[in-house]
């Protein structure tokens, strides 16, 4: 499989010096040999009885900051709200 090093790079918005691309396409490619060898596994939920999952049980933490000091570290507060570039017109 020939991997394109400066395309996926070009998608991703990277810059790869030329001296990196030969240094990336082994890396690349290791992860793609890896990945191959990875055994298929079936539709099936497989458990094991012995050693069941246990989930830890959620705790909500009220009041551990106040919204003052969550503001703080807006870039921009306007009005107590948080103020954010606008996305849509």
């Amino acid at each position: 499989m020939n991997i394109d090093i400066k395309h996926i790079a070009k998608l991703s918005r990277l810059r790869i010096e030329d001296s990196e691309l030969e240094k990336f396409e082994k890396e690349m490619q290791n992860i793609v040999d890896m990945v191959e060898k990875l055994p298929d596994i079936d539709d099936e939920l497989i458990l094991d009885a012995a050693n069941p999952m246990r989930l830890r049980e959620d705790v909500a933490v009220n009041d551990k900051f106040t919204r003052n000091e969550l503001l703080k570290n807006a870039p921009h507060v306007q009005a107590g709200c948080l103020v954010v570039p606008k996305t849509v017109e």
